[in-house]
């Protein structure tokens, strides 16, 4: 059990930098907070399941005692300097005894041995420097997380935190890209619901539908893009695919967002997508499918974006093909 307890106090110990903060600003358990809470645990747990060594047996004497295990580590380190990953046990070690400047002096010596190339080395490297500021995102941290999206663009924990930086810079933009390839990573379903919640706040959408009210997919699309249209967007412009009803297109039924440089891809729709709370895409036969690429970003038709539409019968189960091809006046 002794393997199960240090990963219990890890992820105390996260919830206390973490979720903290965010507490004490609110003054009550939001479920905002709630999530965080859930993503702050589900981080630990698999930082653990990736660091940590799930084949030790567990018992006394199994594992030696924090204090033991940096003397080991600093005295094999004065014989194998360049050792990157004891660095970084080193680290680690020093991070759970909240003894952070050391924690970051030998992240740095890890860093400095890889030459700066290493993205999961300044990933936890920004995150000691988070923890030692209870939370606050410093310039240094921000750009640690820049530097290692640069190097690795899927890397989850940068894209979560990085996307809150650009949030607290004002680029809300930027922070809905970095939290939508995030979902994309199979997140778990609590967490899917704090990052499309959001993005459709950064994105200026309503907010999603509460999980309780989710079912499955309706309606599958092909979705592609004429080569005229693909060489007058840039690849980071982002894709609405939008169910409405033909005889009232305002407000639309369900809305999600891609990437164009997702392109092709299989879209689905259901009640998870659905705009309105008590309008879900199941209590309609048939609906307009609009696909429309937005210049500007914004989730308002304007002149210059393209798009494609077609009607579909929700009770066909058969994918359709839709093709961006035309540009709006």
């Amino acid at each position: 059990m002794t393997l199960w307890v240090v990963l219990t106090l890890l992820c105390f110990l996260a919830l206390a930098f973490v979720v903290w903060p965010l507490y004490r600003s609110s003054g009550r358990l939001t479920p905002v907070l709630v999530a965080v809470i859930a993503l702050t645990v589900g981080l630990s747990a698999a930082l653990y399941h990736r660091i940590g060594q799930p084949g030790v047996p567990s018992g006394a004497g199994s594992m030696p005692a924090v204090d033991d295990m940096v003397v080991t580590l600093q005295k094999r380190l004065e014989d194998t300097p360049d050792d990157v990953d004891r660095w970084i046990l080193l680290g680690r070690s020093f991070q759970s005894m909240q003894r952070y400047d050391e924690a970051i002096s030998a992240f740095e010596s890890a860093l400095e041995l890889e030459q700066g190339q290493n993205a999961r080395t300044m990933v936890g490297l920004a995150v000691i420097l988070l923890e030692s500021q209870g939370g606050e995102m410093s310039d240094r941290a921000s750009g640690l997380f820049e530097n290692a999206l640069a190097l690795e663009p899927d890397n989850a924990n940068a894209l979560f935190y990085g996307g809150g930086a650009a949030a607290r810079r004002g680029d809300t933009a930027l922070a809905a890209d970095r939290w939508e390839i995030l979902l994309g990573q199979d997140a778990p379903p609590e967490i899917r619901d704090l990052l499309q919640r959001k993005i459709n706040e950064w994105r200026g959408l309503p907010p999603p539908v509460a999980a309780a009210e989710l079912s499955s997919a309706l309606v599958s699309i092909n979705l592609s893009i004429s080569a005229a249209a693909l060489q007058q967007l840039p690849s980071e412009a982002t894709v609405y695919v939008i169910a409405r009803d033909p005889a009232q297109p305002s407000p639309p039924i369900a809305v999600t967002p891609r990437r164009l440089s997702e392109l092709p891809l299989r879209v689905s729709l259901g009640d998870t997508d659905a705009m309105v709370a008590g309008r879900p895409l199941s209590g309609f036969a048939e609906v307009e499918i609009v696909a429309r690429v937005s210049v500007s970003g914004s989730p308002m038709a304007q002149s210059g974006d393209w798009s494609g539409t077609l009607l579909i019968n929700t009770n066909d189960q058969q994918a359709v093909d839709l093709l961006i091809d035309q540009q709006l006046p």
